[in-house]
């Protein structure tokens, strides 16, 4: 009996230990898909608001792409989290079933305690079996015997009383992990529909694009002036900023340094670990690629990443530093350059300004809010290590 109570203790156990490891692995799945939910919700309202007011075909079939790539990422988390809740089901089946097999093992045992205790059930009986001893010995033998009959069936109900209960659970567990499983592939034919939609919509933005190649290459050639002006401004900001870095004698040795060594530092320390400067989803990365559409015309090159986002969301700087300068640049509204040390952060496309050049910041603090110009709502971030831009997506978590 007493063998029989550690095993069912170990069986137990044995269950309970997959529990905390299945709810971990449920949590960060459910963490992803909120996250690709809320990019993708990002980028619909976007789509919906701007409609009317952007005639940028590029720039819309960029947000239907990135949407189709999230919808992709967000159905293969609810496959991957099918397959999980089937195992776990599968498992649960298992355990219910051992449970079932243990629990009718416990009853046949109880069974034949409580019938033996039937059997032997007169108080006078129990007495005249310990008083028919032939010594006190024997009869001290007999009396502990029936207290651990009476301890043994005690103990044997309250293992039955517990793989009950254990059993009871298992099952409402299974009911409510089959209910989630089904409201899960539920989910999953809805978003294949709305992705067969958005493939559609790419489609069709597509064939727009090709019917109206001069105008929407004439559009490309505005931008791309756009791009180049930022980026030679921002150059040049640079440029000056590490020129006066350093003041020099005449005969050209350097006399003194105002780079903040430390800050540059504890900022190159953090690479891979900077916050997000605004919440929302990379539509653009950095470097250069050729057209979607237009296989042979290359975009214009991008020093930073484009970051698309709820309307007047807040930005908010990646590091401590000081704000550098604030400037206005066509096509990208108000920018905001701060300086880490031997490192620079801009933040371009802001509507609102909460800083003014020479002001001291810290991570996290808001430096404004992201403007909506020409029907997109996105930040444009730049990162650089002196005069060479980074690709921002390598520093920031």
């Amino acid at each position: 009996m007493k063998r029989l109570a550690i095993i069912l203790m170990l069986f137990l156990t044995a269950l309970a230990a997959g529990q905390p490891l299945a709810a971990q692995n449920t949590k960060k799945q459910e963490s992803k898909k909120a996250k690709l939910q809320k990019e993708i919700g990002i980028i619909n309202d976007q789509l919906k608001s701007n409609a009317a007011k952007s005639r940028d075909a590029l720039s819309s079939l960029t947000l239907v792409r990135k949407q189709i790539s999230l919808r992709n990422d967000l159905i293969a988390e609810s496959n991957r989290e099918i397959d999980s809740l089937s195992r776990a089901i599968s498992s649960r089946e298992t355990r219910i079933s051992a449970l079932e097999g243990r629990l009718d093992t416990l009853q046949t045992l109880y069974g034949r305690l409580v019938m033996k205790a039937y059997k032997t059930r007169d108080e006078k009986v129990w007495y005249m079996y310990i008083l028919s001893a032939e010594d006190l010995g024997q009869a001290w033998r007999r009396a502990s015997y029936l207290r651990g009959f009476s301890k043994e069936m005690s103990r044997q109900a309250k293992q039955v009383r517990a793989v009950r209960d254990t059993l009871s659970a298992e099952r409402d567990s299974l009911a409510a992990l089959k209910v989630t499983a089904g409201a899960l592939r539920a989910q999953r034919v809805a978003d294949v529909e709305q992705l067969r939609g958005e493939e559609n919509t790419a489609q069709q933005l597509v064939t727009t694009l090709d019917k109206e190649r001069s105008r929407y290459e004439k559009q490309l050639a505005a931008k791309r002036k756009e791009v180049e002006a930022l980026n030679r401004e921002i150059a040049e900001i640079i440029r000056k900023a590490t020129a006066s870095s350093s003041k020099k004698t005449t005969g050209g040795k350097t006399a003194s340094s105002t780079v903040d060594e430390k800050l540059s530092n504890e900022f190159a320390s953090n690479k891979g670990r900077l916050p997000w400067p605004v919440d929302g989803t990379v539509t653009d990365t950095f470097g250069e690629r050729n057209h979607p559409v237009y296989k042979n015309v290359k975009l214009p090159f991008n020093n930073g990443v484009t970051v698309t986002t709820a309307a007047a969301a807040p930005v908010k700087a990646v590091f401590n530093g000081e704000v550098t300068q604030v400037v206005v640049m066509p096509g990208y509204n108000k920018c905001v350059l701060v300086r880490h040390g031997s490192y620079f952060t801009f933040y371009c496309r802001l509507g609102t300004v909460n800083v003014n050049s020479g002001d001291k910041v810290k991570t996290g603090q808001v430096l404004g809010y992201v403007d909506t110009i020409g029907g997109e709502t996105s930040l444009h971030f730049q990162l650089w290590s002196g005069r060479q831009p980074q690709n921002p997506e390598n520093w920031l978590k």
